[in-house]
């Protein structure tokens, strides 16, 4: 009898911590929709997502008591998604919203259904299997303007996807993107994409390390500009080019890349790749890293709009000025290296060995995840 008790009490402890662990996985979504002087926001995320909340149960039962809970539902509002969302209205943030309606939905519910009767304590329902929906309004000046939201539900769980839909448009993204435009001009989507493209090449440390074994041997003024600017046609061309629909290319892109890495250390430890030839190297290894960018672009051409092109365009650009710094900073740190610290030849083949080491490691790795495609 003791053991039984003590076992039942262990069993309701467990569940008691369970309701306050951090869910793995959240798919939160949000549709935005703006109507004469109100902009009308629809938010749906797990009510397991609410994990500050005690879930009143319909006695033992394991059932939520959906009547007592239904006053807790507004606080829970305002504190995990009012207080997280900030929406700007052509550049100026709105206040706080005004929270029209709360309810639980089951699952099989696709829809936003705010008209429908609420679920009554008949439904037997579990507080992990369901919905937590909520409906906000915004005063607004007009239905025209231009709006961007920043949902801020990163917090509801370790990994959180967001489905964001706009009229006929549908965004998908995971953690914070920020503020996103729901129908970005031209100049904006331009000026976000430039930002991740100068972003992305900075925290490239592959691109990185294969730019500075292209440039390691190349510090004149005239063959640096020559080398750079093959590289940066080349990439350029593969990074607007469409990329082969197969699951195999990008892990395959990825291992060309490191190998890339490799193949250009060597040469630098060889010394038998001429500098007048550099520039061809630069040309067909940029092809491959172009590749390498544009997976990275094809995420986020969603927050362009309807403005691709400049999208891409500015992608690029972001590129090259990421590139370009990390090249003003780096050579006068290798002439420095070179002047003071070690001999030139020396110094590149102690540098281009460690690079290749680290290349050749990344080479192997990516290589044991291509062997698990299959090419046909």
């Amino acid at each position: 009898m003791i053991h039984d008790l003590r076992f039942a009490f262990y069993l309701a402890f467990a569940v008691a911590l369970s309701a306050h662990d951090i869910p793995t996985d959240v798919t939160a979504r949000v549709l935005v929709k703006p109507t004469g002087s109100k902009l009308q926001l629809f938010v749906r995320v797990p009510l397991k997502a609410m994990r500050d909340m005690e879930f009143p149960e319909q006695g033992r039962t394991g059932y939520l008591d959906l009547e007592k809970l239904a006053p807790l539902l507004p606080d829970a509002a305002t504190l995990w998604i009012v207080n997280s969302i900030a929406i700007q209205e052509d550049g100026v943030v709105l206040g706080k919203p005004q929270i029209v309606d709360t309810r639980i939905s089951l699952p099989s519910d696709r829809e936003f259904n705010f008209g429908a009767p609420k679920l009554g304590n008949n439904a037997n329902v579990v507080w992990n299997q369901i919905n937590f929906d909520v409906l906000l309004e915004y005063p607004i000046r007009s239905d025209r303007a231009r709006f961007s939201i920043r949902p801020g539900l990163e917090r509801l769980g370790e990994r959180v996807t967001t489905v964001l839909v706009f009229e006929s448009r549908a965004f998908e993204f995971q953690g914070d993107a920020g503020f996103v435009e729901l129908d970005p001009s031209w100049h904006q989507a331009a000026a976000r994409f430039v930002k991740l493209g100068f972003f992305h090449i900075l925290d490239g440390t592959d691109h990185l390390l294969f730019l500075l074994c292209l440039v390691l041997p190349v510090r004149r003024l005239r063959p640096l500009i020559i080398v750079v600017t093959a590289f940066t046609v080349a990439h350029s061309i593969t990074l607007i080019a469409p990329a082969p629909d197969k699951l195999w290319f990008p892990p395959l892109i990825e291992t060309l890349i490191a190998a890339s890495i490799v193949f250009m250390a060597l040469e630098n430890i060889a010394a038998t790749n001429s500098t007048q030839r550099r520039w061809a190297m630069a040309l067909g290894f940029g092809l491959i890293h172009g590749f390498g960018f544009s997976f990275a672009l094809r995420e986020t051409l969603q927050f362009a709009g309807t403005h691709h092109l400049s999208a891409l365009l500015s992608f690029n650009i972001g590129v090259e000025l990421g590139q370009l710094l990390v090249l003003l900073l780096l050579i006068p740190l290798i002439e420095v290296l070179f002047r003071y610290v070690v001999a030139e030849r020396i110094g590149t083949i102690i540098l281009s060995a460690l690079i290749a080491h680290t290349g050749w490691h990344w080479m192997l790795e990516r290589l044991d995840r291509l062997r698990q495609y299959h090419f046909f």
